[in-house]
C-alpha cells in the first residue's frame, strides 16, 4: 500500500517506484515528473545505461528515434548501441553486419498480439521465426521483457544475413521485438528485404518512435509480405506516458496514424494492431478512453488488444490488471467506436481490486 507524496492518497495501485498517482501525473505534471525521473535515471544507472538522451550542443546526432540524441566526443547515445567516436557515429550494435539479439522459433499459432487477426493463427505445423532484440528506445517501468538489458552490446551479435538463414522451410513469419526493433531497425531492415524475398511474412511489434522515412520502409515490408505492424501504445495523457516510459508519445501518435494511412492498400490481413497494456492505477479509464478515440478516428476497423498485466522490473508491487479494470476497458473502447477489441492475457487477470 504506497502512499501518493502529492495528494497522499493510499492505494495498493500507486507504485512505490513512483510514489505518485496517476491522477496527480495528469493534474500536476511538473512537479510529479520530477520525482518520475529520478527513478527512470536511477533505473537505467543499474544497468550503465545513460540516465536521458544525450543534448550536446556541438555533437553528433541521431535520428533513428523520437529521443533525438546529439552526442558529445565519447558520449553514448540513450539506447547504448551508439557512440561520438571522433565526430562519427559509431555503431556497437544495429547495423546489417551486427545485431544484438536472440531468436528462437515460436510453434503456429502463438500469443501474438495480433494472434486473433493475422494469418499466423491458422498455420498449424508452422513457426514464427520471433527476434528478440537487445535495446529500446523507451524505459518502461514496467517492463515485462526487462532483460534485454542484461545483454551487452560487446557480445558477439548476428548480421542480417545469418539472421535470415536461421529461417527454414517452416517459418511461416518473422516478429521483431524486444526491447524494441527501433534502435536496430537498420539490422530489421536488411533481415526483412531478405526474409521477404523467400515468401516469409514481415511482422513488428514495436513502441512506434522511429523516424518515420524509417516506418515508411517497414511499412511496404509488411504490406508486400501479408505482415502486419503491431503498435504498443501505452498511455494517452504525455505526462502519464513519460512517467510511465520516460518519454512522450508525439512521434508514436503519429506514426500510427501515418500506418492507418496505408490500411486500404490492403485490407486483409489487417496491416495495423493497436495494443495497450492494461498498468493498474496508471492505464485506467482515462488513458484507454483517450486511445480508443484516437484508434477509432484513424479507422474503426484497427483490431485494439487490451492485455493484461503482470508486476515487473520497477513496478512490482502493483497487482495483476483485474477482471473489473479489463471489462472496463473493452466497454470503454466500444463505446469510442472501436470494432475489433479484444481483452488479452485474460490468464492474467485477478480480483485484486
Amino acid at each position: 500500500m504506497a502512499q501518493c507524496g502529492l495528494c497522499g492518497k493510499q492505494s495498493p495501485l500507486i507504485a512505490a517506484s513512483l510514489g505518485v498517482c496517476a491522477d496527480c501525473i495528469r493534474l500536476f505534471p511538473q512537479q510529479t515528473l520530477e520525482c518520475a525521473m529520478e527513478t527512470h535515471r536511477r533505473s537505467r544507472a543499474e544497468f550503465g545505461l545513460p540516465e536521458a538522451p544525450p543534448r550536446s550542443r556541438q555533437g553528433k546526432a541521431c535520428h533513428i528515434c523520437s529521443n533525438e540524441c546529439v552526442m558529445a566526443e565519447g558520449e553514448t547515445g540513450y539506447c547504448g548501441l551508439r557512440t561520438n567516436d571522433g565526430g562519427k557515429l559509431k555503431h556497437f550494435a544495429g547495423t546489417p553486419a551486427k545485431g544484438l539479439l536472440q531468436w528462437y522459433f515460436d510453434p503456429l499459432p502463438t500469443n501474438c498480439v495480433a494472434d486473433w487477426v493475422c494469418g499466423g493463427h491458422t498455420q498449424r505445423g508452422y513457426t514464427n521465426l520471433a527476434v528478440f532484440y537487445g535495446a529500446c528506445s523507451f524505459n518502461c517501468l514496467f517492463c515485462q521483457n526487462w532483460h534485454y538489458r542484461l545483454l551487452s552490446p560487446q557480445r558477439p551479435g548476428l548480421s542480417a544475413r545469418e539472421l535470415a538463414a536461421c529461417a527454414d522451410q517452416r517459418t511461416f513469419c518473422v516478429c521483431y521485438f524486444g526491447g524494441d526493433p527501433t534502435p536496430q531497425i537498420a539490422h530489421a531492415l536488411a533481415t526483412s528485404r531478405l526474409l521477404a524475398a523467400r515468401g516469409v511474412r514481415i511482422c513488428w511489434e514495436s513502441n512506434g518512435s522511429m523516424d518515420p522515412a524509417l516506418l515508411d520502409e517497414m511499412i511496404e515490408l509488411s504490406l508486400q509480405s501479408g505482415g502486419c505492424i503491431k503498435f504498443d501504445l501505452k498511455a494517452w495523457n504525455d505526462s502519464v506516458h513519460r512517467a510511465l516510459t520516460g518519454s512522450g508519445n508525439e512521434r508514436t501518435l503519429r506514426n500510427l496514424a501515418r500506418v492507418a494511412s496505408h490500411i486500404q492498400r490492403r485490407p486483409e490481413p489487417p496491416l495495423l494492431i493497436a495494443s495497450t497494456l492494461l498498468v493498474p492505477g496508471y492505464v485506467d479509464r482515462h488513458e484507454v478512453r483517450g486511445l480508443a478515440n484516437f484508434v477509432a478516428s484513424l479507422d474503426p476497423g484497427i483490431p485494439y488488444a487490451l492485455l493484461g498485466f503482470f508486476p515487473q522490473f520497477y513496478m512490482p508491487d502493483l497487482p495483476t490488471t483485474s477482471v473489473r479494470h479489463a471489462e472496463e476497458a473493452l466497454e470503454i473502447a466500444r463505446e469510442a467506436g472501436v470494432l475489433n477489441v479484444r481483452v488479452g492475457n485474460r490468464h492474467l487477470l485477478s480480483r485484486a481490486y
